[in-house]
């Protein structure tokens, strides 16, 4: 109990329970105060987050290109297609059952709507960005794979220095304001009129959120199963202490040892669950991304916004690559969308403290989905890696018995 309540998610939960509460009663200069507040952490944000993609995503390219065997590129091929597999069901999802299933509701999350500059934040603070998001994700991917290929120690220091200062502000500065800036946001809905329109809402696509991590899952173990000619559900059954673990600590990387495990307990050969569990636990995100994927695609529709079917199938191509980030990052995979719903969804200050605050209350399920999938992986990769065994194991039985005839 005492580990919950020091958690980020129990803060955030405390931060939106008050938010509704203070919303009914709070005058006009408290809301005008929050706003500012608001205004300049979310510029702030702003300015950050290319630093971030940046900082994260290098080191963990060159990493996995440091770490590779033989393997690497067909786990990490698995893992990529089935988290844009994940988000591409999401989006289809999304298309066919949100105009029934959020049917008229609306949200804006402009706050100075209520009364003319009711809630307009007292000053502002311009804070422009080093460079944009999409130039930090090129520049991170460039640097990773050069640093992979020229096997440049110095700098995969400096990227890893350069990681450990940004991890070190995130933690010191802005996951300790993470839950005043909801606070706001829950605030501002509540003094707008839109609150009761917006849990409605996402109550709804919480509920759909979980149940298609579910879903997903057992299309995944469906799918190892009759490749590796294993039983799907006895596999999936195995894995069940994995889910349950990452349930409770919402963390892939604390995971790892009981997916080990499991996976082991599976009939997964040593070697493979060794180095495909941890891998995964890093670029295997897939119910992280119908997560997002949802609950972007929920506030794009209540906010009635334009977006292209183009963009939106780039934004799940694109977050599947950013995402690889996010078990360095607290607060998960959200953390590191957030440059790309601003500038390429178009998401302002308000959608994306709203989709931090719904996408931390279930942060722990789309964990628990992404390394029970894991498991399902690794059978895939244990079926081939054993069928190369084997022919390694008969071609050298082949030449013993050559040279000793």
């Amino acid at each position: 109990m005492k580990k919950f309540t020091g958690s980020l998610l129990f803060r955030i939960i405390v931060a939106i329970i008050l938010g509704i509460i203070v919303s009914l009663f709070a005058p006009e200069w408290f809301g005008r105060l929050f706003a500012t507040f608001n205004g300049l952490f979310g510029n702030f944000l702003n300015f950050f987050i290319p630093v971030l993609v940046f900082a994260l995503i290098a080191p963990a390219i060159a990493g996995l290109g440091r770490g590779a065997g033989k393997w690497l590129g067909f786990t990490a091929g698995i893992a990529y297609g089935s988290t844009v597999i994940a988000g591409m069901i999401s989006l289809a999802l999304a298309w066919v059952l949100y105009p029934t299933l959020l049917g008229n509701n609306t949200l804006d999350t402009n706050v100075a709507d209520i009364d003319e500059g009711a809630l307009a934040p007292y000053f502002e603070v311009e804070m422009d960005p080093p460079f944009a998001v999409m130039t930090a994700l090129l520049l991170s991917f460039c640097i990773g794979v050069a640093m992979t290929a020229v096997k440049s120690d110095t700098l995969y220091t400096v990227t890893k220095e350069l990681e450990n200062v940004v991890v070190k502000v995130i933690w010191g500065f802005v996951i300790p304001l993470l839950p005043i800036y909801i606070f706001g946001m829950f605030l501002s809905l509540g003094m707008n009129g839109n609150l009761t329109s917006v849990l409605s809402a996402f109550a709804k696509v919480l509920i759909l959120s979980v149940v298609m991590t579910l879903v997903y899952l057992f299309l995944q173990y469906l799918i190892a199963g009759a490749i590796a000619g294993r039983n799907p559900f006895s596999a999936l059954k195995t894995m069940a202490p994995a889910y349950f673990t990452a349930l409770g600590t919402s963390s892939s990387a604390a995971t790892i040892p009981v997916t080990h495990e499991a996976a082991l307990k599976n009939g997964i050969t040593r070697p493979v669950a060794g180095f495909v569990i941890p891998l995964c636990a890093t670029i295997h995100l897939s119910g992280s991304m119908i997560k997002l994927t949802l609950y972007a695609m929920a506030v794009i529709y209540l906010t009635s916004m334009d977006i292209s079917t183009g963009t939106l199938i780039g934004f799940v191509f694109l977050l599947s690559i950013m995402m690889i980030a996010a078990p360095g990052v607290p607060g998960g995979a959200v953390m590191v969308a957030v440059g790309l719903l601003s500038d390429m969804m178009g998401f302002d200050d308000g959608m994306v403290a709203l989709m931090i605050a719904a996408y931390i209350a279930i942060d722990s399920v789309g964990t628990a989905a992404n390394v029970t999938g894991d498991g399902a992986i690794a059978m895939i990769v244990d079926r081939f890696a054993r069928d190369k065994i084997d022919d390694l194991e008969e071609e050298d039985a082949n030449a013993k018995a050559s040279a000793e005839s």
